[in-house]
């Protein structure tokens, strides 16, 4: 899903398979529990939140609505590298009547964070080199809290999501992605050792339903 000659239609049947994944895995909820574990949900000051290669914003739309729920005065944007995930995420969110900011951003070169309270990220760190998630790390510090859900390697993390993501999704594009995904994603022990190498001390890695592992860091006060 990577590929940038990836047609359209190719690329829309792979996001909508991976919102049935999120929708399963309980993502949006899960990052959402520990935003308001980490902001406090008594917390009525308005607070910004942006969740990086966000795909077609369809977690971020879920975290949306989950602060109207409960009435929280937070403000959730979503950027994404691509032009074309941006373009589905807008219209996501006007077809869904959601009021939202989504931009496009390179996680790795553009991407301002220090005016957020927090940033948030699902499915990102197993597409990126080491040497990448350690550069990525070290630029979301600069928020006061970072949330983070990512698939974690082993072998029966492997062999259930072959099986499931061909019960989940229609798209060749998931159904070769998401072995190949597992593959390359972490341990919890390589995970926390780049976040102390980033900088990030204190982090905490915990798994995390289905088979995901959770970064959960806050700046020291």
């Amino acid at each position: 899903m990577d590929d940038p000659a990836l047609p359209g239609s190719d690329h829309l049947l792979a996001l909508k398979g991976l919102r049935r994944i999120n929708a399963l895995s309980r993502t949006a909820q899960t990052l959402f529990k520990h935003l308001c574990q980490r902001i406090g949900r008594q917390s009525k000051q308005p607070r910004r939140i942006l969740d990086i290669a966000c795909g077609d914003g369809d977690n971020t739309i879920q975290l949306a609505r989950l602060m109207e729920r409960y009435g929280l005065p937070w403000r959730v944007a979503g950027c994404d590298i691509s032009d074309q995930s941006i373009g589905f995420a807008r219209d996501l969110a006007g077809r869904r009547g959601i009021d939202m900011d989504f931009f496009t951003a390179d996680a790795l070169s553009d991407l301002e964070t220090q005016g957020y309270d927090a940033v948030v990220n699902s499915l990102f760190l197993h597409h990126l080199e080491n040497s990448q998630i350690l550069e990525l790390l070290s630029q979301l510090k600069h928020a006061r809290h970072v949330v983070i859900s990512d698939l974690v390697r082993s072998r029966f993390a492997y062999a259930a999501t072959r099986i499931g993501v061909q019960a989940l999704s229609r798209s060749r594009v998931v159904h070769v992605d998401g072995p190949l995904s597992v593959r390359a994603a972490l341990t919890q022990t390589e995970l926390r050792d780049l976040a102390v190498q980033a900088g990030m001390d204190g982090a905490l890695v915990k798994p995390s339903w289905p088979l995901r592992q959770l970064l959960v860091w806050s700046r020291p006060a």
